[in-house]
């Protein structure tokens, strides 16, 4: 009795320890970790709301995106801020730009200084992307989310699909798909008669249609599947984003965690029937490897090969992550700079002109190739003004993973830092007065002039983790521009109703109806 006695005792002493250790983690994730976290940060100047238990900030940028998303900008307003980032724009207002704000119990600094900048997107081992949030991994992953070795792995062998020489290969993919677009709107808009229309899901299809094509030889509707499920993983991607992250929440079984499991692992099953033919034509000696898939499974067996060992590739696994990022990056971004380049061109009819003039006088009506696109000096100014007024993501994040200088500040692990895209690409201090005005003069003298040789621009982020894809999506644009000038031109129609939101990239909340005239 005596022995059963004690083993109870036992029992009960380690349950009590074991209880005790559980609180106290959740006391110092919610409340004391927080708490000495905004200490150290005021002591180095820096201001803030004061920590509010788990939710810390949450509730208030939530409520205010959701007032400005509430109804439609003023049409000829550009300056997004408000409407984008408006809790951070009233937290810079009210503390200045050495503040930070709370998103949840991880206090985020923003970072607003062109060096601090440089510096971060610099040491990329330093600062990284975050990873708090892992239903990340259910909607993408890839090189985009890697670190250390793995992403400089990675990026090794993906490089080879983007250069510039692959890329012209690409270009006939590009021209098919933009054609079979322009045939639809042909269709409907007659030489005489204008028409509406909604432009957004045709750029939608349009991109998702280039990217089936390039990475994987395919048509759009073989495609079709992986891009609507992916945009639908995006949706319930960017509600989790929005509501406090609990550790162990995505293993409960609720409604939204099973859709995701199960949106994943029908992405999965698609992207791995494509791939395991790819392979099977590859060994037979049939395959063409023009296509980015073709391309990267080319590099990934030298690699293997190389060192003989196969730890030195990738898995199945690692290529079909690659692949979905391919689809997500690749069709997103493009997409949402032709769909604010043509609502720009549309309110300012007199660019529209001037691109469509340079278009006409370097290609005529002929098909565009390469040395033309890469001679189109408007257009290219006026994408750089689209991606500056309207870049594809508001803010970029970074983790701190431990104790570091940063300029004059001591920051200690756990801190994030935020670099509020949309703030500096609209700040008066570095582009002027005129910088929520659509001017695309300002790139007249190429990049580095309008920036001052300052890191102040980063659509695509900047530094050795700058976005793999950036000449692909410009090229893309290029191409699609110059052949709905050579057609049509185009204005916003009386419907359209000017409101952007982010769904991880900035998309018209309403569509872009527009009104197309035959040329």
């Amino acid at each position: 009795m005596d022995k059963i006695q004690i083993i109870v005792t036992v029992c009960r002493a380690a349950i009590a320890i074991a209880l005790f250790v559980c609180l106290w983690k959740v006391l110092n994730w919610i409340w004391f970790r927080p708490k000495k976290l905004e200490k150290l940060l005021r002591k180095q100047g820096l201001k803030g709301n004061s920590y509010r238990i788990l939710y810390g900030d949450m509730k208030d940028s939530s409520r205010m995106s959701e007032e400005a998303y509430s109804k439609p900008m003023n049409l000829s307003d550009d300056d997004l801020r408000p409407r984008m980032l408006p809790f951070f724009l009233e937290t810079i207002k009210k503390y200045g730009k050495k503040s930070f704000i709370w998103m949840g119990p991880r206090p985020q600094v923003l970072i607003m200084d062109p060096e601090l900048i440089k510096e971060v997107f610099s040491k990329i081992y330093l600062y990284q992307k975050p990873h708090g949030n892992p239903l990340t991994a259910l909607l993408v992953r890839g090189v985009a989310a890697y670190e250390e070795d793995k992403w400089a792995k990675h990026r090794k062998i993906i490089n080879p699909a983007f250069h510039l020489e692959k890329l012209k290969h690409m270009l006939p993919a590009f021209y098919l798909s933009c054609s079979e677009m322009l045939s639809k709107w042909e269709d409907v808009v007659s030489v005489d008669v204008s028409h509406t229309i909604d432009v957004w899901p045709h750029l939608q299809q349009l991109t998702c249609d280039v990217i089936s094509r390039t990475a994987f030889g395919s048509s759009y509707e073989e495609g079709r599947k992986i891009f609507e499920l992916q945009k639908e993983q995006a949706q319930h991607f960017m509600d989790a984003v929005r509501s406090v992250y609990i550790p162990g929440w995505r293993f409960l079984p609720t409604k939204r965690n099973r859709r995701m499991k199960e949106i994943k692992e029908a992405v999965h099953a698609s992207i791995r029937g494509i791939i395991d033919k790819r392979v099977k034509t590859m060994k037979a000696g049939d395959a063409n490897n023009e296509d980015l898939l073709g391309i990267l499974l080319e590099s990934n067996f030298k690699e293997i090969e190389q060192h003989g060992n196969k730890d030195f590739g990738m898995s199945i696994e690692e290529v079909i992550e690659e692949c979905k990022l391919f689809y997500f990056a690749g069709q997103e971004t493009t997409s949402v700079l032709l769909l604010w380049t043509m609502v720009l061109l549309s309110k300012y009819q007199v660019w529209q002109t001037q691109a469509r003039e340079e278009v006409l006088q370097v290609f005529g009506n002929r098909e565009p190739d390469f040395d033309g696109l890469n001679r189109l000096k408007v257009v290219t100014m006026i994408l750089y003004e689209s991606l500056r007024l309207y870049p594809p993501l508001t803010t970029l994040t970074r983790d701190v993973n431990e104790d570091i200088v940063l300029g004059e500040l001591s920051l200690p692990a756990g801190i994030l830092i935020s670099l509020p895209v949309i703030l500096l690409h609209h700040d008066k201090e570095i582009w002027g007065e005129d910088a929520s005005k659509f001017n695309p003069e300002r790139f007249k003298e190429g990049l580095s002039s309008a920036t001052k040789g300052q890191v102040t621009y980063f659509p695509f982020s900047w530094g050795p983790r700058i976005c793999i894809g950036q000449n692909f999506a410009m090229l893309e644009a290029k191409m699609a521009l110059s052949m709905i000038l050579q057609s049509f031109s185009f204005e916003l129609s009386p419907s359209y109703a000017h409101a952007p939101q982010s769904i991880v990239t900035m998309q018209p909340q309403y569509g872009a109806p527009l009104i197309f005239h035959k040329l």
